[in-house]
């Protein structure tokens, strides 16, 4: 990573930035932050990212991916949160498509991956389980053969944007002989499946993001089964390094940090502004530069990445620091607001939009409690970080 671009990659910024702004309007924005159009709008936007080329850039490029570098990647991700554009959803493009491109049959790539690039599939994950959460290994929805089909009995729950889905890939348990991590198959399930069941989530920030997917005697192919029986969780474990690396949220953080300045410089009702505080700008630089040094360890993963590698346990230090960082600048956004006492100034003059702000930094902050939890909670990632990191 260089620390000035070259004339390519400033061309390159160039080209992402003019696409940004002629293609994310203002009414895509507001159709994709509004719950009942969410989804129909999400879906065109990741359309008009794949048909630039852009959707799913990080797969191999024989997949319909890109040859960026791991600074054209970095490029692309600070201009799409310089815009507010939301990044694809993930768990299709950027979890299960790595595992159906590194461990699928030809058939399974030829069937999934067009259709999952192009958002013709939504996706959702069936990992978690009321008794198996940060503990996956400890999974108990099972899947027994019957001729050429699994019956898929259980219950996974967190299970993100289940509403919409098409498919979920879940982990299944096929065998109890063995450690708990033997025994694991990875399957692909129709949502539209008889004896398939979805229940809302709503979660402390009174959307509905999350569900409970209940299985009862599911049929599923075996032809579905990514890989071997029973080795399913060689197959998890590599799509949990690609979901921790993308859980970072750089990019969101130094847009969320560009915006608390900007509304710490403004006067609160004749008192001066809260940007003015020595003991504010300690606080704010204290997490800029911190957020500063997250951006550089996700740098060197990505080059990592480009040198032919794969990420490792350093996704485990991303997804770490990341929400940690997140959840910091969440706080902060949050004081920033609350500061003002929910009264906008009177010169401001748009009280509307200073209410959406403050309401968007409550849900932020709530939500956001949760980050350190998904994706494996941080105090798995530290035992991870302990372990192949220190030998301990």
């Amino acid at each position: 990573m260089h620390a000035k671009f070259s004339a390519d990659e400033l061309a390159f910024q160039s080209e992402v930035r003019s696409f940004m702004r002629d293609n994310y309007s203002v009414d895509l924005a507001a159709r994709i932050h509004h719950p009942d159009t969410f989804r129909d709008a999400i879906v065109e936007w990741q359309k008009c990212l794949d048909n630039k080329g852009w959707a799913a850039h990080g797969w191999p490029v024989e997949h319909g991916g890109q040859p960026w570098t791991a600074t054209e990647k970095y490029i692309y991700s600070t201009e799409l949160a310089a815009a507010g554009a939301p990044d694809v959803v993930p768990m299709g493009i950027k979890m299960v498509a790595p595992v159906l491109y590194s461990y699928g049959s030809d058939e399974q790539k030829a069937r999934f991956l067009p259709a999952t690039k192009a958002s013709d599939i939504w996706w959702c994950q069936g990992y978690s389980e009321p008794g198996a959460g940060s503990d996956l290994a400890a999974l108990q929805t099972k899947a027994v053969r019957d001729g050429d089909d699994y019956l898929v009995t259980g219950t996974k729950i967190w299970t993100t944007y289940a509403q919409y889905a098409d498919w979920i890939f879940c982990l299944v348990r096929t065998s109890n002989e063995g450690k708990p991590q033997q025994g694991i198959s990875f399957l692909l399930i129709d949502m539209k499946s008889a004896g398939v069941t979805v229940s809302p989530i709503i979660s402390i920030d009174d959307e509905h993001h999350l569900n409970e997917v209940s299985f009862d005697n599911v049929r599923v192919p075996m032809a579905n089964r990514i890989g071997e029986e029973n080795q399913g969780w060689t197959y998890a474990k590599a799509l949990l390094t690609y979901e921790r690396t993308a859980l970072s949220g750089v990019p969101y953080c130094k847009r969320t940090l560009a915006n608390i300045r900007e509304m710490a410089a403004q006067n609160q009702n004749q008192s001066p502004p809260l940007l003015s505080s020595p003991d504010f700008q300690a606080r704010l630089a204290d997490v800029e530069m911190n957020v500063m040094a997250l951006e550089f360890l996700e740098l060197r993963v990505l080059s990592a990445i480009d040198s032919g590698g794969a990420p490792g346990m350093e996704s485990s230090l991303l997804k770490l620091k990341g929400t940690e960082m997140q959840q910091a600048v969440q706080s902060l956004q949050w004081d920033v607001v609350a500061s003002f006492g929910g009264v906008l100034p009177a010169e401001h003059g748009a009280q509307a939009l200073w209410q959406s702000t403050a309401n968007m930094a409550r849900r932020s902050y709530m939500f956001g409690r949760a980050s350190t939890i998904y994706g494996g909670s941080n105090e798995v990632q530290r035992n991870i970080i302990a372990k192949f990191a220190l030998g301990l």
